[in-house]
């Protein structure tokens, strides 16, 4: 996916898994808050997990792929809780309270957790330049809760929460890196969406009184949040994953809010303020500053 100093060639395969998940992560913010009416967050994120399961586990039958060797199963449960359970009904929830374009942008804290979390559990130091970043990023989460407040508490609330499913996604990435060595993208995938799911078990009464009263357009968003953004794009990012470092895919999913507020504004009508946009476009800048090198170590 880069270009290192010895001249290696782009990993095309990757980068084009990259970019597949990108657009369907970036839909599935819009997805979720056209279903967000007609769901509770637990319930459409159990729905969702069951979709991606059965998809996944038809694929493994096909194939015929074995369960992920022992060495695999620590980051393929941490994942699956942090990343498939926490983070989409962390997310769901925030969603009520944020349009979906500030959500994305909230999330895209991400990549900074993914940086310290590596700094901390790799021993790879905590860089001046990711703690201004930090910084910075905070200040424009503060800035989009502000803009969304509108004097009440819900969009506050909503703002943390997706700093919740940052918080998590970020973890889980660290979480699911190591699990890759020993296991293939589609084990990583599958069982790290079951485990999932079994943690999200807990909304199945809620799922089956809300699915007879949702409109079916409300289901449809919740079996295409399964097959696609879940089951097809988590199987192109461990893909790219594997052929790459976390902090690059992190930065891979800067492009995601540009996407997602792009989609908000063609299927719901939705444009964040200009004070919301100021303050996602000041997370991103305090991303961008985590991301940069002291002008010493660049020499």
């Amino acid at each position: 996916m880069d270009h290192t100093a010895e001249g290696h060639r782009t990993d095309h395969r990757a980068l084009a898994a990259a970019a597949v998940t990108v657009v369907l992560w970036a839909s599935a913010f819009v997805s979720i808050r056209a279903a967000a009416a007609h769901y509770h967050p637990g319930a459409l994120a159990l729905g969702r997990l069951l979709t991606a399961s059965a998809a996944l586990a038809v694929v493994l039958l096909v194939k015929r792929v074995p369960p992920p060797p022992r060495q695999a199963w620590p980051g393929i449960l941490a994942s699956g809780v942090l990343w498939f359970g926490l983070y989409m009904v962390a997310l769901n929830w925030g969603e009520q309270g944020v349009d979906a374009g500030t959500a994305a942008m909230i999330v895209n804290i991400g990549p900074i957790v993914i940086a310290l979390l590596g700094g901390w559990l790799l021993r790879e130091g905590f860089p001046p330049m990711l703690l201004a970043g930090m910084g910075v990023s905070f200040a424009g989460a503060v800035v989009v809760g502000l803009s969304t407040s509108d004097g009440g508490s819900s969009s506050v609330t909503g703002v943390l929460l997706c700093l919740l499913a940052a918080l998590t996604y970020g973890a889980g990435v660290v979480a699911q890196k190591p699990a890759l060595q020993y296991a293939t993208p589609i084990q990583v995938t599958t069982y790290g969406c079951f485990v999932g799911t079994a943690v999200t078990l807990p909304f199945a009464w809620q799922l089956l009184t809300q699915v007879t009263e949702a409109p079916l357009t409300a289901t449809l968003n919740m079996v295409y949040l399964g097959l696609f953004p879940t089951a097809l794009a988590f199987t192109t990012w461990t893909y790219a994953l594997s052929r790459t470092t976390a902090g690059k895919m992190g930065a891979t999913t800067y492009a995601v809010p540009a996407v997602v507020v792009l989609i908000a504004w063609i299927a719901l009508d939705e444009i964040p303020g200009r004070l919301t946009l100021l303050g996602g476009a000041i997370c991103l800048a305090g991303v961008a500053v985590s991301r940069r090198r002291p002008a010493r170590a660049a020499a």
